[in-house]
């Protein structure tokens, strides 16, 4: 039989878990402030294994427009360098023999505008992954429905349609920050 109370809390994990998915995605995206999380996909050649960034240096943000990485060992500074210039993020990294400095250009208009299309794009994922978890426990409530009662079901299904609802809303509230972020000059 359907444990109802689990149903709901798998399904809310899920949809939190497509939350915070998407949170991580908008980090990613750029909006013309400096953010160390720019930098979480660059591997580094650490002694012959690539090696995330984060793992060989310390990243900061001295302000709003650079970051100042600081290698952990002195002879990292060209594999750092050579790493954010081969990621095709579009910076120029320039280092004073102790710390590797990255100046964020400003954003264009154009590229503020597909910034924001990516962000919509993201955001139309997350939702996307919201619908598809109700979907499979509506399908799971429908297949159990010969075992519980109709208006049990139609309660359960009511249930998982105002939490797919407020995760949503959600969305469009992170969709709406990053949108304002990125427009914002």
């Amino acid at each position: 039989m359907l444990d109802t109370n689990k149903l709901i809390s798998e399904s809310k994990a899920h949809m939190q878990k497509a939350i915070d998915h998407l949170e991580a995605e908008l980090t990613k995206i750029r909006a013309g402030r400096a953010n160390p999380s720019m930098l979480d996909m660059i591997q580094v050649d650490y002694y012959g294994t690539n090696t995330p960034l984060s793992q060989v240096a310390s990243i900061t943000t001295p302000d709003a427009r650079s970051l100042a990485i600081q290698p952990w060992e002195k002879s990292m500074i060209k594999p750092i360098e050579k790493a954010i210039t081969d990621s095709n993020l579009g910076f120029t990294p320039q280092n004073d023999g102790t710390v590797v400095r990255i100046n964020i250009p400003a954003l264009t208009e154009e590229r503020r505008k597909d910034l924001v299309k990516k962000t919509k794009a993201e955001a139309e994922h997350g939702k996307v992954g919201i619908r598809t978890i109700r979907k499979e426990a509506n399908d799971l409530i429908k297949k159990e429905g010969k075992v519980i009662p109709e208006d049990v079901a139609k309660g359960l299904e009511d249930q998982i349609q105002k939490m797919t609802d407020q995760f949503i809303a959600l969305v469009d509230k992170h969709l709406e920050a990053k949108e304002k972020e990125i427009m914002t000059i």
